[in-house]
């Protein structure tokens, strides 16, 4: 009652705890961008952080009532848990606001554009790569009335999907999973002489990612996001 803190890093919690309600009240959503805030309080750099593994605290059975207290503002607070990234996650909700607010899918087109995000060029790359996307993601999608999009081209088209560089290529996701592992356990980006052993065999994981910004011009938006989610400063 005298405003006794027992536990600082509990006090912390509940201050950004508090303003992820603010911001999910503005936004439908907790996939906030790495620059956000909300209560003067780094809301964005906060949830990336606490997304990390053993980012909720060493103690599991903290860890696991924080997780049930972010889950009851936003049960898709951490879309890793789901497959797939917080830019897609944050694009799904505001597709879902227009959509809910009396937009026609018909009318979100590029262009269209929703806290600062354009969710119609988002919506035509989810159209276009329907078919790279989980099982999950199809059907949040076509619960809105998404299907994939007529082809257009064959041959020429499955070559470049198979030879290039997008979420669906080998090389790329081979790459971004070697990142990934190596910041959750290392906690930064690895230095570009780093090898980093996969099941599968190594990566040369400091190489890869000189190269994805070199061919930055080439890579689409979601491959960019994945990289910027995992702390890749070029491709925000």
């Amino acid at each position: 009652e005298l405003g006794i803190v027992w536990d600082t890093a509990d006090a912390a919690f509940e201050q950004n705890l508090a303003a992820a309600r603010a911001y999910y009240e503005l936004h439908g959503t907790l996939a906030a961008p790495r620059h956000a805030t909300a209560l003067d309080r780094a809301l964005g750099q906060w949830l990336t952080n606490i997304r990390r593994p053993g980012g909720l605290g060493k103690d599991l059975g903290r860890a696991r009532r924080r997780a049930q207290e972010l889950a009851a503002i936003d049960p898709d607070w951490n879309p890793r848990e789901n497959g797939w990234t917080v830019d897609w996650q944050r694009h799904y909700a505001y597709l879902t606001q227009l959509l809910t607010g009396g937009a026609r899918l018909a009318d979100v087109v590029p262009g269209v554009t929703l806290h600062g995000e354009d969710v119609g060029r988002w919506l035509t790359t989810q159209r276009r790569d329907f078919s790279k996307l989980n099982e999950e993601q199809q059907r949040r999608l076509g619960k809105l009335g998404v299907k994939k999009a007529a082809q257009t081209r064959k041959a020429p088209t499955k070559a470049a999907v198979a030879s290039g560089p997008g979420m669906g290529g080998t090389a790329f996701q081979k790459g971004l999973e070697a990142l990934a592992q190596y910041v959750a356990r290392e906690g930064r980006l690895p230095g570009r002489a780093h090898v980093e052993q996969l099941p599968d065999g190594k990566h040369r994981t400091g190489v890869w990612i000189a190269n994805q910004k070199q061919r930055r011009d080439r890579l689409d938006q979601t491959q960019l996001a994945a990289l910027a989610e995992l702390g890749v400063d070029w491709a925000r």
